[in-house]
């Protein structure tokens, strides 16, 4: 019905469960892609989602949908972005796209823009910048806070962390993750979606590009963080994370094992506790 919508010259925006267009994915393929017709899929309960429990949890639409040619995929790390995003895909006429969101509440303490702003799709932005060159964290969607209090965390043990946010799945940011592997020794991607989503896009990415070869420069030492491969069952959303292991404490983990691989010293606290972090 969407796809006829668009087809007949309207801006059709298709608000659906992440797990509910898993059963309309052949119509998105065949009825909506396959013609490039511009309808917007709002895409709610990205992520795990609570009570909810694994029936309704968004753990695969990155994975199905950013496969799908001319498909544009976007997720918002909190309500200003969403606003942004909203807009956003109302001005795009010639492709179909898609906009991710979790199930929860806004932060309510972000200023909320007057006026919404166009996000060029493929564009990221930078949201802390590191120091000295150690590792990067790359986060999609709402996963953001988390990373921020890993890089927090990261600086007891004078690691001086970058986070960006990556903003779209597909097309990813090419010259934000060139920068990001080409300036620090590792790179942590993260985000709500089962294994084959947003950090495949970004591996592929880093593999065409040449930046895994370890010619000229030392490898770059790259972690994805996604969901395990298993249901995650009903809990609070917070306790969700902490089963998944993709809360901001996990974050330093990873980063700290990843920095021990690529011969970094780390100082600071974590001389003495490091070996509670994993």
């Amino acid at each position: 019905f969407a796809g006829g919508l668009a087809a007949g010259g309207l801006k059709p925006f298709c608000a659906i469960y992440s797990t509910f267009l898993q059963r309309g994915y052949d119509q998105l393929v065949h009825d909506v892609a396959l013609q490039k017709l511009p309808v917007r899929f709002i895409i709610d309960r990205a992520g795990l989602v609570g009570e909810d429990g694994p029936t309704h949890g968004g753990t695969f639409d990155l994975s199905y949908i950013s496969c799908v040619p001319d498909m544009l995929v976007c997720a918002s790390a909190d309500e200003v972005e969403l606003v942004h995003m909203t807009h956003t895909l109302a001005k795009i006429d010639d492709y179909p796209t898609a906009l991710r969101f979790p199930r929860a509440n806004a932060y309510g303490d972000l200023e909320m823009p007057t006026e919404p702003r166009f996000i060029e799709p493929g564009t990221g932005r930078m949201v802390r910048e590191g120091r000295d060159g150690s590792v990067a964290i790359l986060s999609l969607g709402g996963r953001l806070r988390e990373c921020l209090e890993a890089a927090s965390e990261l600086e007891r043990y004078c690691i001086s962390a970058t986070v960006a946010d990556a903003r779209w799945a597909k097309p990813i940011d090419e010259k934000l993750i060139n920068w990001l592997a080409a300036d620090h020794k590792v790179l942590i991607t993260i985000e709500e979606n089962a294994i084959g989503g947003f950090s495949a896009q970004v591996n592929q990415s880093l593999l065409e590009g040449g930046m895994l070869d370890g010619v000229s420069r030392a490898p770059l030492v790259v972690r994805n963080m996604y969901f395990p491969d298993r249901w995650i069952d009903h809990n609070k959303p917070y306790l969700q994370y902490e089963d998944a292991g993709l809360n901001a404490k996990h974050i330093v983990a990873k980063a700290m094992d990843a920095l021990g691989r690529a011969g970094v010293q780390v100082g600071g606290e974590a001389k003495a506790s490091s070996s509670g972090l994993a």
